[in-house]
């Protein structure tokens, strides 16, 4: 399975520019359409699990595809490895580093399998290519068109966002369709976002709660890809047109396109996560990550899950975790509810 940043819907707007500004950013969407075509006809599939969990500690490996599409690449840092002077292998290598530690320090655990699994990505993978996936053994990051996007490397969240997909696939491993994709893609999301909120030591209400924020150039009327605090607000462009993620199940959009909408839709569980932990305050790792965090390591989630059996979990786990009916367990129910959704 692979799990790509930039959904195709995005893609696709500015592959159809016509601005000769955009002219390179056009041709690139298109390069990156038909190199991800293959990857949205994986429907329905849960992730195979990696093997072979390392030694102890951190271990990071960053190689460069040198412009090609070929994986792995050429290593270029290895662990404890000084810094390259490439900003993109030195962003990835201490991206990868953020993430490893939040989740270290804020939940005990070790890697993304909890087992100590190397830490793998790919830099400079294709010709300005427009996106960053997780490919189900590593984190693969294009260097963007430079007239939409920025490298990839740029955003923790971007980083932390796909690095946690390998998580899910150790954990959850929801099927990559329809509502239990749109959980895949918000528990990315939303500890994407706890990765950079933990880096930069920001609150519940310091954080900018975006995902991939200044991925976008200044040509773009946009501050990031998605909003978990505000979903369907991060851009509003003449050429990408405006963020379409809904915030409530009135608005769920039904279709066949992105997988059954997995970026699309994930705007209701990333509301619901951000309510939650706006009721809580201080900093959101500490009750409602660690709540998001419980539910799906516990084992009990079903590959297939949708918002409702998740909603659940979440209620399930606070009430385990701080009591029944204690500040976190109301406030967990009250932001599913408020986005349409009953525990």
């Amino acid at each position: 399975m692979r799990c790509s940043i930039v959904p195709p819907y995005l893609l696709l707007r500015i592959a159809e520019s016509q601005e000769p500004r955009l002219a390179g950013a056009a041709a690139a969407a298109r390069r990156a359409l038909l190199h991800d075509i293959p990857l949205r006809n994986l429907r329905g599939v849960a992730a195979e699990r990696p093997e072979a969990p390392g030694p102890p500690g951190l271990h990071r490996t960053i190689s460069t595809a040198d412009h090609t599409e070929t994986l792995p690449g050429r290593v270029v840092r290895a662990e404890g490895d000084g810094a390259t002077g490439d900003n993109a292998t030195d962003e990835a290598y201490d991206g990868l580093g953020h993430t490893y530690s939040f989740f270290s320090a804020a939940y005990s655990r070790a890697s993304i399998d909890n087992a100590s699994l190397p830490l793998d990505g790919t830099v400079h993978y294709g010709d300005a290519y427009d996106n960053a996936f997780w490919d189900g053994a590593r984190m693969v990051f294009g260097d963007g068109d430079g007239e939409v996007f920025n490298r990839f490397t740029l955003s923790l969240s971007v980083i932390g966002h796909e690095l946690v997909h390998g998580m899910t696939q150790y954990t959850t491993n929801l099927v990559y369709q329809g509502q239990s994709g749109a959980l895949n893609e918000s528990i990315s999301d939303v500890f994407g976002a706890l990765v950079e909120q933990y880096a930069a030591g920001h609150t519940t209400a310091t954080a900018s709660w975006l995902i991939g924020e200044g991925l976008f150039t200044d040509l773009v009327q946009g501050s990031a890809i998605r909003s978990l605090k505000a979903p369907g607000t991060a851009y509003d462009d003449d050429v990408l047109g405006k963020d379409p993620q809904p915030d409530h199940m009135d608005a769920f959009i039904t279709t066949t396109d992105d997988n059954g909408g997995v970026h699309l839709n994930s705007g209701i569980p990333n509301r619901a996560f951000y309510l939650t932990a706006s009721a809580l305050g201080g900093f959101a790792w500490e009750r409602a990550g660690q709540i998001w965090y419980d539910a799906i390591t516990a084992g009990t989630l079903p590959a297939a899950s949708d918002f409702t059996l998740f909603a659940a979990a979440t209620a399930d786990a606070a009430s385990a975790r701080f009591g029944h009916g204690s500040e976190e367990h109301r406030a967990v129910s009250r932001a599913w509810q408020s986005v349409g959704v009953d525990p």
